[in-house]
């Protein structure tokens, strides 16, 4: 069975909005190198779209784009990417499929047949799993920056709080720190 990993950019304020943080080639590099790890991608709908409208261009070589931005484009679009949405079912982007079914059983069945984990980075499908207990690792990319605005991690709320332990801290030239952690056992 493979891990589940959240993996998101964060401000020092909790900000998760994607345009909030550092975007250049290290902490692309960063997400390119956990994305090679992972065996799968799991979004909810709006993440989806959101990434469905830019990457594929950026992959096809019709948008111009930095060598660490293109390769992050070209490995995104071969990788299985799989959405969650009560309000879509069809996906046409490159290797997307439909979680169709009970969420709890449809991701546990997921980790299940991805030995090489599963990488997830929706804030509000986040939130639901976390809530189900199904998140095993959190990679937070913490950016030097206070947003002052914009969605937060877990805004929803948690029936509790989580209890995690650290497995690296990395910090990055720009001032950013990769942080891992696992759930504590």
């Amino acid at each position: 069975m493979g891990l589940l990993t959240y993996s998101i950019n964060v401000t020092l304020d909790g900000c998760v909005d994607h345009e909030s943080g550092i975007a250049d080639d290290e902490t692309h590099a960063l997400f390119t190198d956990l994305m090679d790890r992972g065996g799968a991608m799991l979004w909810g709908r709006t993440t989806y779209e959101m990434m469905e409208s830019s990457w594929p261009a950026v992959a096809r070589g019709e948008v111009e784009a930095p060598p660490a931005i293109r390769e992050w484009a070209v490995k995104l679009e071969a990788k299985p990417k799989y959405v969650v949405s009560s309000t879509r079912d069809d996906f046409p982007w490159t290797g997307s499929h439909h979680l169709v079914g009970d969420l709890r059983t449809a991701v546990q069945e997921l980790k299940d047949q991805t030995p090489a984990g599963v990488l997830l980075g929706s804030v509000t499908l986040a939130a639901e799993l976390d809530r189900m207990d199904l998140i095993d690792e959190y990679v937070f990319l913490l950016h030097p920056r206070i947003a002052g605005r914009g969605p937060t991690l877990h805004e929803s709320g948690l029936p509790s709080a989580r209890h995690l332990d650290l497995v690296s801290a990395d910090p990055l030239s720009n001032g950013a720190v990769a942080l891992r952690y696992r759930r504590a056992a």
